[in-house]
């Protein structure tokens, strides 16, 4: 039997990877699909939280470019993650995966607040919780959110799964010949200004030295490898 490498964890979910084929929203097959991974690792008796993106609904950052204001562009990006980990907590419980939603922005009537020794309590009683609306804050993105939850809830490691195998030194799809990265550190990411996460995500990590790993999530039974300490992706760490 395969045992799990760590005990306590925090999956790092992009919008886009929800939408499958789509070029917009929720596809129904991929939040299954998702569910059923995320479960396997349930299973195992593992603590998982999880942060979901809204790339798939909408992203602040793009809507800024066309003259929105940044502000108010990204509250209505964290509203997108809100209707995401909705979503996926209905997907986990229609699968018996007791989920607690938290966000950051008060929404009491669909989700909890976040507050952090009740998402630790939830944790420790085996519900995943899915963390919602990014920091609650403006100009700060899902990805630094999920650095900063990691930390707060003492998770051992970070997973980002995305729709790559991991990092290359180039873009993999607009470059046959980018070259794949197994392990690399966070000082290296920070130098060379590759696409992985924004650099505040990446400095926090770095100065709380939390480990991460970049893997394909369409890859099946990925989470569930990358948990057990199978050398999956791209590393990352001081």
């Amino acid at each position: 039997m395969v045992h799990p490498q760590y005990r306590r964890v925090l999956l790092k979910l992009s919008g886009e990877a929800l939408m499958g084929d789509q070029g917009f929203g929720i596809s129904p097959d991929m939040l299954k699909y998702v569910a059923e991974e995320i479960q396997s690792v349930y299973d195992m008796g593992v603590e998982l939280a999880i942060v979901v993106g809204g790339g798939n609904i909408f992203r602040g950052v793009a809507a800024s470019s066309f003259d929105m204001d940044r502000a108010s562009a990204d509250h209505m990006g964290m509203l997108a993650t809100v209707i995401n980990s909705l979503a996926l907590q209905d997907a986990l419980d229609k699968r018996g995966v007791q989920t607690r939603v938290q966000t950051a922005i008060s929404m009491h009537e669909v989700a909890e607040p976040y507050i952090l020794r009740r998402a630790v309590r939830h944790l420790e009683k085996g519900r995943v919780v899915i963390f919602a609306a990014g920091t609650g804050n403006p100009y700060f993105t899902t990805d630094t959110a999920a650095v900063l939850r990691a930390q707060e809830i003492h998770a051992e490691i970070l997973f980002k799964a995305t729709k790559v195998d991991g990092i290359y030194d180039a873009d993999p799809e607009k470059n046959k010949d980018a070259r794949f990265i197994p392990a690399i550190s966070y000082m290296q990411i920070l130098e060379k200004q590759l696409n992985v996460m924004d650099m505040t995500a990446i400095s926090l990590a770095m100065d709380n030295h939390l480990p991460l790993v970049v893997f394909n999530l369409k890859t099946c039974g990925s989470i569930k490898r990358a948990i057990c300490g199978e050398k999956i992706g791209t590393r990352i760490e001081n």
